[in-house]
């Protein structure tokens, strides 16, 4: 897959056929438009390409609050390319960008720099400053200016819509099983492991504390999770569980997030690992003594194993 992040150095592509969105998470309704984007470009022996944006539209205009993003720019392009899109121009969106007029946006930005043969849309698709543009506005200018536009059917609109939202309130929720679903994958983050205050070794219990660079990433809610996990420059896949809170029992100060990895001793500060959250076991709890926490997480740990089919 190609990437082109710089929009005044792109390529001039064949009877572009081009998509545009933030893509945040690469779900199922997002791939059913791919699917439609490729479909198209073989039909009218064209170039697919599919325009996104870096940061998130939300980090940048206000008068909202930022929405915290499923994926990193890094898991996106991941996710875009095992999609099977052969060229993403990720566009960095600025404040300058976003005060673009609908007329400046269609000429200056999708015109000069794709030369479209088709744009694939959706009816509900505003852009431009004020959001002003529509759809209407894209077909009469589309008619003036020698491209097509093609409305996305609106059930693969609306099931794009409402998957971003529903997967991000089914994180907040614990609700893995529903997120899972509707993204087709498995919900992850990755993160360097870090020195903690060695409390779950004293417990038995031994984990990796994680810092998670991208603080927009979102981190699901509160809780206790079957994982499966991945470390770099290690080819095998560990599993394990892990919990995500504030450690309310022994009064903790902060989020943190904490793996235990099973039949597992090495050295793995500073190394990053991948965490792909399988099942929420339980809500995070504060117990009566850290006694009562080391039997909980027994529990735990054998629910985690039965999971995963572990001994």
């Amino acid at each position: 897959m190609q990437v082109y992040t710089d929009i005044t150095k792109l390529p001039e592509f064949t009877r572009a056929v081009i998509t545009i969105g933030s893509f945040d998470g690469v779900h199922n309704g997002h791939k059913a438009i791919i699917s439609e984007l490729l479909k198209e470009a073989a039909t009218v022996k064209g170039t697919p390409v599919l325009i996104t944006f870096h940061p998130h539209p939300s980090q940048v205009i206000g008068g909202r609050p930022p929405v915290d993003t499923l994926n990193t720019r890094e898991e996106k392009l991941a996710l875009l390319e095992k999609a099977g899109v052969p060229f993403v121009v990720e566009v960095p969106f600025t404040h300058q960008f976003s005060e673009q007029t609908a007329s400046e946006y269609i000429h200056q930005f999708l015109v000069n720099c794709f030369h479209p043969h088709t744009i694939i849309i959706g009816y509900d698709h505003k852009y431009g400053k004020g959001r002003l543009g529509d759809y209407q506005l894209l077909e009469k200018e589309g008619a003036e200016s020698g491209f097509r536009v093609k409305e996305i059917p609106v059930h693969l609109l609306k099931s794009a819509a409402i998957s971003s939202t529903r997967i991000r309130e089914a994180l907040k929720n614990g609700d893995i099983e529903i997120a899972c679903q509707l993204l087709g994958y498995d919900y992850f983050f990755s993160g360097k492991v870090v020195k903690g205050n060695q409390l779950g070794r004293k417990l038995g219990f031994p984990t990796a504390n994680l810092e998670i660079s991208d603080s927009s990433k979102l981190i699901p809610s509160n809780s206790v999770y079957a994982v499966e996990c991945k470390m770099n420059n290690h080819n095998l896949n560990f599993y394990g569980m892990m919990n995500i809170g504030t450690r309310p029992t022994i009064q903790g100060t902060g989020r943190v997030i904490e793996v235990n990895l099973f039949n597992f001793n090495e050295d793995i500060y500073e190394r990053e690992l991948t965490v792909y959250v399988k099942r929420r076991l339980r809500e995070e709890k504060k117990f009566p003594s850290l006694d009562a926490l080391r039997k909980q997480l027994s529990t735990d740990e054998v629910q985690a194993k039965s999971f995963f089919n572990l001994s």
